[in-house]
């Protein structure tokens, strides 16, 4: 080797290292970069986060004005069954009269007051229990396969005992006797 090619390699050599020098401070560069873009598409997350929330509680205050302002229990009651029909709340076991006067955006006491005046359930409580247990009744019927667990489960019972505790209270029967009337009416 001549000492034209050693001295070619060397300027090749220090020539490629400005150049990976060079893409070091372009690569820190871009890592800079996408650490900012990183930070500003997180805090556009959360920011589009926190206006969601502040849309969901802006819609529920203002459902809960237009509600407060039902003075007619007709109206509220219809309101109660249109919602109820439509979110079925009440296949949720941990759904509570606290949750129904939430949902409607109405006070405990105004909810209470028109369970007592309007209906014969005399109290919220008493008219989640019975839509359970009018849904029990229409799973034992169609779903003649289901368990008593799956049809608990379903319809918002905590447990078994309540659901054949609820049914026995609203026909006479228990959940097996009422299947086994269903079936020789259906036979005859």
């Amino acid at each position: 080797m001549a000492k034209e090619d050693v001295k070619q390699m060397q300027e090749e050599i220090v020539s490629l290292k400005k150049e990976v020098e060079r893409l070091k401070n372009q690569v820190i560069h871009l890592i800079g970069r996408n650490i900012e873009l990183t930070e500003y598409l997180e805090y556009d997350v959360e920011l589009r986060r926190r206006t969601e929330v502040a849309r969901e509680l802006i819609e529920a205050h203002a459902e809960r004005l237009r509600n407060a302002d039902l003075q007619d229990d007709g109206e509220l009651m219809a309101l109660i069954e249109i919602r109820v029909e439509k979110e079925r709340p009440h296949f949720n076991p941990d759904f509570c009269a606290k949750d129904l006067a939430d949902m409607l955006g109405v006070s405990m006491n105004r909810l209470t007051r028109l369970f007592r005046n309007q209906t014969m359930h005399r109290t919220p409580d008493a008219y989640i229990e019975n839509l359970r247990t009018l849904a029990a009744l229409k799973l034992l019927r169609d779903k003649p396969k289901y368990t008593l667990a799956a049809v608990a489960e379903e319809t918002g019972f905590s447990n078994v005992r309540t659901l054949q505790r609820r049914i026995q209270e609203a026909t006479g029967l228990t959940p097996v006797e009422y299947r086994l009337m269903l079936t020789k009416d259906l036979s005859i």
